[in-house]
């Protein structure tokens, strides 16, 4: 997912002319088959009306997403779902064509993150705002979305854990946000696998650079995808032939609850280029 942003990297009296830059560029790059998202401004200031009805007006018909900062409640969902629909139908787009991606980045956010995630149909992907988040609970940091050497353990497990469960019991993509410290590349590694192992799908990459260790991080191994089709036909063997509800693989029993998991893995790995090795 590739997004375009018109709220904190845009300076205040450049909001409104930033609006035709991203039109300008929606519709004059090859985007091949990204998605691609604009990320308005939030409902709290008094841009947000305007992005959408430009940006979607103009430009909607190559638009994907419309991704929607500091989401506080349900409330705000359900806004900007009926003025997409608005807009949708004024365009000639169909319904429901651009998607919702609602970032958690404050506390009352966090504490509706469940009926967030399941406002409107249009949602496809819950993210978190680390740097937000901080300062809207007066954590003593001066930089967002890195490890504090002071905390011993991870200062946001919980919120992890929340947006993820609230995520996935509505069928989401689960993304975190930024890590600021864009030099730092083996920090950056091993700060993203917090989240990889909880769940997440990704998380935001800043540089080119950022992008390389996500896409590793985020994506399994050949030994991981080779040993979960390994595991699925194992298990086929057993259920199909075999007539057997578990069986040993290795050192291991596996079951139904083995296949969910090993299809996961294939599915990332697929996504990802992966492919099964001859000798696996």
């Amino acid at each position: 997912m590739t997004f375009l942003d018109l709220e904190d990297a845009v300076a205040p009296l450049e909001k409104v002319p930033a609006r035709a830059k991203v039109v300008e560029a929606i519709r004059s790059q090859d985007w091949g088959d990204r998605v691609l998202c604009v990320r308005v401004n939030a409902w709290d200031t008094e841009w947000t009306y305007g992005d959408v009805i430009e940006v979607v007006g103009n430009a909607g018909e190559r638009l994907d997403e419309i991704m929607m900062p500091k989401v506080q409640s349900a409330a705000d969902v359900i806004a900007m779902d009926l003025l997409l629909t608005q807009v949708e139908k004024n365009s000639g787009l169909p319904v429901g064509h651009i998607g919702i991606e609602a970032q958690i980045e404050t506390a009352r956010g966090l504490i509706n993150v469940e009926e967030i995630c399941a406002a409107s149909p249009r949602m496809e992907t819950i993210v978190f705002g680390p740097a937000d988040f901080a300062a809207s609970i007066e954590m003593p940091i001066l930089t967002g979305g890195v490890s504090i050497a002071e905390y011993p353990g991870d200062h946001f497990h919980y919120v992890f854990s929340k947006i993820l469960m609230a995520g996935r019991a509505n069928g989401l993509q689960v993304i975190d946000g930024p890590f600021l410290k864009v030099r730092e590349l083996d920090e950056l590694r091993e700060y993203a696998q917090r989240t990889r192992v909880l769940g997440y799908d990704g998380k935001w990459a800043l540089t080119p650079d950022q992008a390389g260790v996500l896409n590793e991080v985020y994506s399994p191994t050949q030994e991981q995808f080779d040993r979960a089709w390994d595991i699925l036909e194992a298990y086929r063997q057993a259920t199909e032939t075999d007539l057997q509800g578990a069986v040993m693989f290795g050192d291991e029993m596996i079951d139904e609850a083995s296949r969910k998991m090993a299809i996961k893995f294939v599915d990332r790995g697929t996504r990802a280029g992966l492919a099964r090795s001859k000798e696996s």
